[in-house]
């Protein structure tokens, strides 16, 4: 499959992800029949859906149907991230609040949009960057991890006969398969490059045991270390949310009508621009734009700015102040993202 192909499917497949979480926008539906109980709970039906879970009352049975709910999955959800997407860009503060307020059936829900906005970002940040910067040889790389793979074995098979305490051995031989079975899955995939080794394997020295694993592995393969890092992004992405919302509400600890679900809500959103700016600025990169460093570092500024007047109704002074703090918090959770990352994908 093409890197376009791949961009595509994703699309879809997070429009799709957005419209499970956000079922309902507000269309009418027109069944070919109605049923006198609900088919899924039992209900006695008194209207087009189901008043005790939801359900239309009328479901259809044909492959027609399915391929008309494919397409209505992702073209309704359409409908509503164009009326979403430019308030996102231009008045942030203006949509946060009005979510909160309840003004909300015109709009993608914040955890809808974020879960499509990641899908494209990675989808478009692979394509652009993928295979890019693997060294060649992927033949010889599997042949040093399965050599590495098998002097383990063998030293685990010394530490039991003596009858020694295998436990660091194993975690080390866990994580080599590991490693092993991603350059295999690589290999399948069709990649004729493999990883880049770097002979200085001394070059950082730490007394952390996980953290000196992750040294480890990054010195002798980087762009393995990265890939492992882009699919665990990938699965823990959602993780940034919590991470950042206990930084926020320090923000306005104060102010008691700003609640944790006014934080998460405004976190959400602004993720959701950010991840759409990674889309943009990767997509101006490959096109050969100049100016993307600047944009890169005024942009994201810029918006928390307006998203936090707005949303929070503050003074210009208020605003920038905040706007200063919440740019450490973006770094600090960032940090502790990455941290976790190295811990769970990699140590």
């Amino acid at each position: 499959m093409t890197g376009g192909d791949d961009v595509v499917g994703s699309i879809a497949e997070g429009a799709l992800a957005a419209r499970a979480v956000e079922p309902d926008h507000g269309e009418a539906v027109d069944g070919h029949t109605h049923e006198t109980a609900c088919l899924n709970c039992g209900t006695p039906l008194i209207g087009s859906h189901c008043h005790g879970c939801g359900q239309a009352a009328h479901v259809h049975k044909t492959l027609g149907a399915f391929f008309h709910d494919l397409l209505h999955g992702v073209f309704h959800f359409e409908g509503k991230i164009w009326r979403t997407l430019p308030l996102l860009v231009w008045r942030p503060g203006r949509l946060t609040r009005e979510y909160i307020d309840g003004r909300r059936a015109s709009y993608v829900s914040p955890i809808a949009l974020f879960l499509f906005s990641v899908f494209l970002m990675f989808a478009v940040v692979r394509s652009v960057i993928g295979g890019s910067t693997l060294a060649p040889n992927m033949n010889v790389a599997l042949a040093q991890q399965r050599t590495t793979v098998a002097e383990l074995e063998a030293k685990r098979g010394r530490l039991v006969k003596a009858g020694a305490d295998t436990a660091d051995v194993d975690r080390r031989l866990a994580s080599e398969r590991d490693d092993l079975a991603v350059l295999e899955r690589l290999k399948a995939g069709g990649a004729s490059s493999a990883p880049l080794v770097i002979n200085d394997k001394e070059a950082i020295k730490t007394d952390i045991p996980w953290l000196a694993n992750a040294v480890r592995k990054a010195t002798a393969n980087p762009e393995l270390l990265l890939y492992k890092l882009q699919t665990g992004a990938y699965k823990y992405s959602w993780a940034l949310i919590p991470l950042s919302v206990p930084f926020v509400w320090l923000l306005f600890a104060w102010r008691r009508r700003f609640g944790l679900y006014d934080h998460t809500v405004f976190v959400t959103y602004s993720l959701c621009f950010m991840t759409l700016l990674v889309v943009v600025l990767s997509l101006w990169g490959l096109i050969g734009l100049p100016g993307i460093a600047v944009a890169a570092t005024a942009i994201p500024p810029l918006h928390m700015y307006r998203q936090l007047k707005d949303t929070y109704g503050l003074t210009r002074p208020g605003a920038l102040w905040r706007t200063a703090a919440l740019s450490v918090i973006a770094f600090t959770a960032l940090t502790l993202f990455a941290l976790a990352l190295v811990a769970l994908e990699v140590a």
